[in-house]
This record gives C-alpha cells, sequence and structure tokens, in this order.
C-alpha cells in the first residue's frame, strides 16, 4: 500500500495504526524451548579417584613434561590453516550476526528516475527520499536475531572443534615420531644381538656344541628383525610430515628428526563433572545452535501467518524536462502511512512451512540430546581405555625391569665365567623385547590419554573469549557465549 499525503487526520491514523501493531505483535513471540536434561550421569563410572579431581582442559598435554611438544601446540594454534580459516568464518558470521541487527531499523534511500515521453521531446525527472521502518512484529524481530546468533555460534563450535581436534592431532603425531624413533633404535639393537646370536651359533656348530636347527633358527629369527626395521623408518617420515602439515609447514623441521625418547605421561587429572561436556565439547555446543536456529525458523514461519507491518514515507521532487534546456514547474510531494503486506490466498503453504519447521525443531532437539549421549559414550568409553592401557603399561613396565635385572645378572655372571657370550645374546634380545613391548605400551596409554581430552572438548580458549561466560542452559543465550566451551574451567 502507497503512503498517503499529510494531513493531520492522517498523522493520527498512523500513529494509532502503529500503536494497534505494537499491541499486537507484542501477543506473539519467540519461546526457545529448554533443552533436554537428564542424559548425563551424575558421575563417571569409568572415572578412578586417584587420577586426580579436575581436568586441566586448556593445557591437558603439558603433563607429558615435554616442552618441544608445548611449542609445537602454540604454533600450530597459530598457524594451521583449518584453525585460520575457521577464524576467518566466525568474523564473517559475526559481522552478519550485528548486520541482522538493523534489519528492523529505519532505512532511508536515495533514488532518481529519468523517463523520455514516446515522442522523445520532454523527459520526466523525478528524485527523492524514500524511509521505511518495518516493526518486526509477530515475533518475526526475534526470530531473525535467534537464527543469526545461531549461525554466529555454530561458527564458534566449528572454531573450537578445530582447535580441540587440532591439538589432539599435533600431541598424537609428536608420541608416535617419538615412539617410531625410539622403536628404530631398539629393533637395530634386536637385529645386531640376533646377528651376534647367529654368529656365536655358527661357532658352536663348528664345535658340535649347537645343532643345524638351533642355527636356522637363528638365521631366521635375525631376518625377521631385519624386516622389521623399515615399518618405523617409514612411520617416522609420514608422522613428521604430517605434523609439518598440522603446522602449516610444507616440509618437516630438520629438528624434529633427531630422535628422542618419549615423554613419560605424568598423573593426569581426568575425572571431570560430566555436566562439564555441555561447556566443552564443540559437538554438543553446535547441536545446541541448531536448536536455536530450528527456533528461529519456526518464529519466522509463524510470523509469516501475519501481515508484514512497516511504516513508509517518502520525499519526492518531480519536474518536465523540455528540450535540452527547459526545465518545467518543480514539484514535490511528501507521504507518511503504515505499509500492509497481508497473505490471502497461500495459507496452505504457509501452514505447510509452519508445520515443517516445528518438526525440524523437534528434530534439532533430538539431535542435541544425540550429541550429548554420544558425547557421554565417549567419554566413558575412553575412561575405560585409558584405565586399561596403564594397566598394560604398569605390566609391561615390570617385564622390562625384570629383564633389565636378567640382562645385568647375565653380564655379572659372565664376568665371573659362569656364562657365555650366547647367553648374554640371548638376554640381550629379551631385554630389547621388553623395551619394545613396554615403549608401545607407554604409546598406547599417552594415544588413549588423548583421545579421552579429545573427547571432553580439551583445547586453549582463544585469546578474544577468554572473558567468557557460562552459556544459558535454555538455548535462549547469545550464541557467542553458548559457543564458547570451556570458559568457566
Amino acid at each position: 500500500m502507497s503512503p498517503f499525503p499529510l494531513t493531520h487526520p492522517s498523522i493520527a491514523r498512523a500513529l494509532a495504526v502503529a500503536a494497534l501493531c505494537v499491541a499486537l505483535g507484542a501477543c506473539v513471540s519467540v519461546q526457545v524451548p529448554k533443552l533436554p536434561t537428564g542424559d548425563l550421569p551424575a558421575h563417571w563410572r569409568n572415572g578412578s579417584p586417584q587420577l586426580g579431581q579436575k581436568p586441566d582442559l586448556t593445557g591437558w598435554w603439558k603433563h607429558f613434561g615435554d616442552p618441544e611438544l608445548d611449542a609445537l601446540v602454540d604454533e600450530a594454534l597459530h598457524d594451521n590453516l583449518d584453525v585460520q580459516q575457521a577464524v576467518w568464518k566466525l568474523r564473517a558470521a559475526r559481522a552478519l550476526e550485528d548486520a541482522s541487527a538493523t534489519e528492523f531499523k529505519p532505512k532511508l534511500g536515495f533514488q532518481t528516475i529519468e523517463q523520455p515521453n514516446p515522442q522523445n521531446t520532454a523527459s520526466y525527472f523525478q528524485a527523492g527520499f524514500d524511509a521505511t521502518w518495518e516493526f518486526g512484529l509477530f515475533g518475526r524481530s526475534d526470530a531473525t536475531g535467534h537464527i543469526a546468533q545461531a549461525e554466529s555460534g555454530a561458527a564458534e563450535a566449528e572454531l573450537q572443534d578445530a582447535r580441540v581436534s587440532l591439538v589432539a592431532e599435533v600431541v598424537r603425531e609428536y608420541l608416535q615420531l617419538r615412539a617410531a624413533q625410539r622403536s628404530e633404535a631398539l629393533l637395530a639393537q634386536a637385529a645386531q644381538a640376533a646377528q651376534k646370536k647367529v654368529a656365536l651359533l655358527r661357532i658352536q656348530e663348528r664345535l658340535q656344541l649347537a645343532s643345524r636347527i638351533e642355527v636356522e633358527q637363528s638365521v631366521a629369527a635375525a631376518a625377521k628383525a631385519e624386516a622389521q626395521l623399515p615399518d618405523p623408518q617409514a612411520a617416522i617420515v609420514q608422522h613428521a610430515q604430517t605434523l609439518a602439515l598440522l603446522l602449516g609447514k610444507s616440509e618437516p623441521d630438520p629438528a624434529w628428526l633427531a630422535p628422542r625418547p618419549l615423554p613419560k605421561l605424568a598423573a593426569g587429572n581426568v575425572d571431570s563433572v560430566p555436566a562439564n561436556l555441555l561447556r566443552t565439547r564443540p559437538e554438543i555446543r553446535y547441536a545446541e545452535t541448531q536448536v536455536l536456529k530450528a527456533a528461529g525458523q519456526l518464529g519466522i514461519a509463524k510470523a509469516d501467518m501475519y501481515p508484514h507491518l512497516a511504516l513508509g514515507s517518502s520525499l519526492t521532487f518531480a519536474a518536465l524536462v523540455k528540450g535540452q534546456t527547459r526545465l518545467g514547474d518543480l514539484n514535490n510531494t511528501f507521504a507518511i502511512g503504515p505499509l500492509i503486506n497481508l497473505p490471502l490466498f497461500d495459507w496452505g503453504a504457509r501452514r505447510a512451512v509452519r508445520s515443517a519447521r516445528e518438526d525440524q525443531l523437534q528434530a534439532a532437539l533430538l539431535g542435541y540430546r544425540q550429541a550429548v549421549l554420544k558425547g557421554a559414550a565417549e567419554v566413558e568409553s575412553d575412561l575405560a581405555n585409558l584405565h586399561a592401557s596403564g594397566q598394560r603399561l604398569q605390566s609391561a613396565d615390570a617385564a622390562a625391569a625384570a629383564s633389565q635385572q636378567g640382562w645385568s645378572l647375565s653380564e655379572k655372571l659372565q664376568g665371573l665365567g659362569q656364562a657365555d657370550e650366547l647367553q648374554l645374546a640371548d638376554a640381550r634380545l629379551a631385554l630389547t623385547d621388553a623395551e619394545l613391548d613396554r615403549e608401545q605400551a607407554r604409546l598406547a596409554h599417552g594415544l588413549a590419554y588423548v583421545a579421552l581430552y579429545k573427547a571432553l572438548g580439551g583445547a586453549p580458549l582463544p585469546a578474544a573469549d577468554t572473558g567468557c561466560s557460562a552459556p544459558s542452559s535454555q538455548g535462549g543465550g547469545s550464541a557467542r557465549n553458548a559457543a564458547n566451551g570451556g570458559c568457566g574451567e
């Protein structure tokens, strides 16, 4: 509907219509549903009290006590390309969120129109200002804000997910790189000891102190030890290259290839409160934003069932231009009035959209529950795996200690003339095998620790978000706060 000319009665009618619109709009509001509760246990069933009281979600990898690993994590968080992409996406989402806040504010525009007559002897020229103010009634303004907040919150959750995954991958690749280097050294020692045993058995065979079968068995064992050497060598190249990729580099740093021992995991504190998952796990934060988005889309669908109401105003100047220089009389018009867009013949389609949005909101709520249950299940499984790997590591440590004692005893007996070189070689092989088993058990325990903290959503917070507050449990708060997982840690 076009605005009508300005008169005192028209102003009164416009104000009356505006007041009525505000009153009607207040009767319709978008209600963001409360998020489902009760899907998390009160305590972790597989948690161990001796592991600590509160997890260090923002610096858990420091329990390995390796300064080089700490530096790599910091460098990766700064240089990783996936994280940088997520940062730019978040900036874009926040800019769009800020822009959406102006959608229901007054707008002013200027335009000109020039139209010649059919004879091309004169032209009609018009210039003026147009102002509109859509009220965003019937919940449309709130729903639009929810959608924008959800998009921004989803981008924040994506950024935090990238950071959580990155930290876990850097630590995992570093541990596997150091384990491969250690395995290469131990396998080289095993191959050397196996070759020495072959030489000793050949001497004993010539002295008829060893059988041919024993010699052939030792040759096969030596060949097997030699065949295992390329595996850790290839693993070193693979993990170093993957680590370079995570740090945004084309090739590994030569310093990484210098052999270093696998870092030992100190007593970790992982007995966290299950409810922390609601603030730290990015997948749950993302699912919450999808509930908010679905609620906003439902609000838009409901608002579409009602008229679009706005206030319009225009100031127009018009003149007839004759020939090249003659300008006719200049006229101006000012008008103000309500703009109404009322749906009439497509109610069925609008109701179908509203019904579909209601179904999508229910699906989003179920998706949130699924994300919570999946997160809890992963943490429980990873806690059990960490406990089991810790027990295996204790057994491997005991076996390695016993093998070390056997090796030391063999050396003493050899010095006393009560053991020969062959017995010493067997003790050396046994010690090497035990150390290999211990290194693999230590690696498995470290990887289990990494998997647990990835499931918990552990990662350092971005500098811009360190002062954030805990999100609303009803899902109606700002998604910018809702996606800042781990703020309360």
